[in-house]
């Protein structure tokens, strides 16, 4: 029987396994779409009988290749995620069947033009404006238009009874996925944040659903009956500093940033942005005398993404966290030439403020460079938290 360390580095690994396991299901006859964004309707991909996979780009390796068709000073993420593609070196890239991608960002939509000449690519235009009247019409016709490119490239059939199936799976997961950072809540902290990002992280690459939701099950059902009797990842009498991490796209990141918060003495009790608390809470309307594609898109428009203008929701979303989780200090991690992400970080600051909560902002990449800097400012930052109380 698995310990719990050993379910959480099933996890963390799952990434690299995966490897293995998504050329075995080519070799099935399956067919894979690779996705960008927390706004791909994994419903509709999931209901053509396809497997998703998340293909942002994480390691610096393939960003001097995505150089040469792509600008220096263009985002990481950007950059990584073509050069994957353009050298052939990450196999969830090379055996998507269909990329779909989103227009969250510039920089994406002219590097999906770029990767169309390499992938077959679908891309779903998003409205800008979190308006239900003015944008929910045009995000249902793209969520359509999409069902339909699925249906004539797969010749497959995308019933209504299919998306309800989809909807309600995916739902289930969604009320999982939230138990992760509601482990947070407890005092002290029922997991660590690293360990949460594992498993967010790797449980995309864990393709059997039904294997991968009992196995999270018992991770979650352990974590608390491990606090309960005074065996979690800290002492009970032990109070580390309360962290809540705010922005998106940070996988190339997390080793210099995330991970030192806790090496240095913090709890990350709770994320916040496109994959955060609230996103997971969200759910799709299970009603069976509604068209499902517009219960769909209802949902995935309300993503708090920075690049939706104005986002004033999630600014909301932000201090609420702040309460519930009682967080005790906010660390906005945002990339280079992120320019959504990064503007918005003065709104973050903003909350903070009115929050009364210290506010630590990181602009990084996935280069070393920053390593020595990033961990002094976490540290003096945890101190300011510290002295605080």
């Amino acid at each position: 029987m698995m310990t719990l360390p050993e379910r959480f580095n099933e996890f963390a690994e799952a990434r690299r396994n995966g490897f293995l396991k998504v050329m075995e299901l080519k070799e099935s006859g399956a067919n894979i779409c690779g996705s960008f964004c927390q706004y791909a309707p994994a419903e509709v991909i999931y209901a053509a009988g396809l497997y998703k996979v998340g293909l942002c780009g994480k390691s610096s390796e393939p960003i001097a290749t995505a150089e040469t068709h792509l600008p220096a000073n263009l985002c990481p993420l950007i950059k990584s995620s073509y050069g994957h593609a353009l050298e052939q070196s990450c196999p969830y890239s090379y055996f998507s069947d269909i990329v779909v991608g989103e227009t969250t960002c510039d920089g994406k939509k002219k590097m999906y033009e770029m990767l169309g000449k390499l992938k077959p690519m679908h891309v779903i235009h998003l409205p800008n404006v979190p308006d239900r009247e003015r944008s929910l019409d045009a995000w249902v016709m793209e969520i359509r238009h999409f069902k339909e490119v699925l249906e004539e490239r797969f010749e497959v059939e995308i019933t209504d009874e299919k998306l309800r199936e989809a909807i309600k799976w995916g739902n289930k997961e969604r009320i999982q996925a939230a138990r992760i950072y509601e482990l947070g809540r407890y005092d002290p902290p029922a997991i660590t944040g690293v360990n949460m990002r594992n498993i967010m992280d790797g449980e995309q690459y864990m393709f059997n659903r039904y294997e991968k939701y009992e196995k999270l099950k018992q991770i979650l059902d352990d974590c608390e009956e491990n606090w309960k009797n005074g065996k979690g990842p800290y002492k009970p009498d032990e109070h580390p500093p309360r962290i809540l991490i705010s922005g998106a796209g940070l996988g190339g990141v997390a080793k210099k940033s995330i991970d030192v918060v806790e090496e240095l003495g913090g709890a990350i009790v709770c994320y916040e942005g496109c994959s955060g608390i609230v996103s997971r809470r969200r759910l799709i309307d299970e009603s069976e005398d509604r068209d499902p594609i517009v219960c769909i898109a209802e949902k995935y428009l309300e993503v708090p993404c920075a690049v939706m203008s104005p986002n004033s929701k999630r600014m909301t979303q932000v201090a609420a966290t702040i309460a519930e989780w009682n967080v005790e200090g906010v660390v906005n991690i945002t990339l280079h030439s992120c320019h959504p992400f990064g503007i918005e970080s003065c709104n973050i600051a903003k909350v903070c403020d009115e929050c009364d909560t210290p506010y630590l902002h990181i602009e990084t990449d996935f280069s070393s460079g920053d390593l020595g800097q990033i961990r002094t400012r976490i540290e003096a930052f945890l101190e300011i938290i510290k002295s605080r109380r």
